[in-house]
């Protein structure tokens, strides 16, 4: 079951669970469609994999089974990511 974080480890916002904007990798690392677009390009800062847009759940669910709550806002030390983009930039997510 995803987790639906709350909002984008880099900036802070607030990703709701019907949010569209919402992207994670295949570890949840969550961030904002701004934030994987302009510093990230397809590339997880924390562990190298690729975005994809978060699923969305069906707000009948969400009370079964609700979103996390607590938020993890980590904001990325974009000079230390450089090493891994770079590593990264040019091989697709399935190939890592």
């Amino acid at each position: 079951m995803l987790e639906l974080r709350p909002c984008c480890e880099h900036c802070g916002k607030n990703l709701p669970p019907n949010s569209t904007s919402a992207r994670i990798c295949t570890y949840e690392c969550t961030f904002c469609k701004d934030c994987v677009d302009e510093f990230f390009t397809n590339v997880c800062p924390n562990c190298g994999g690729g975005f994809v847009p978060r699923p969305i759940r069906p707000a009948n669910q969400l009370s079964k089974y609700p979103a996390k709550k607590e938020a993890l806002h980590r904001p990325v030390d974009l000079a230390k990511y450089q090493t891994l983009y770079l590593k990264n930039k040019n091989i697709k997510p399935e190939n890592r």
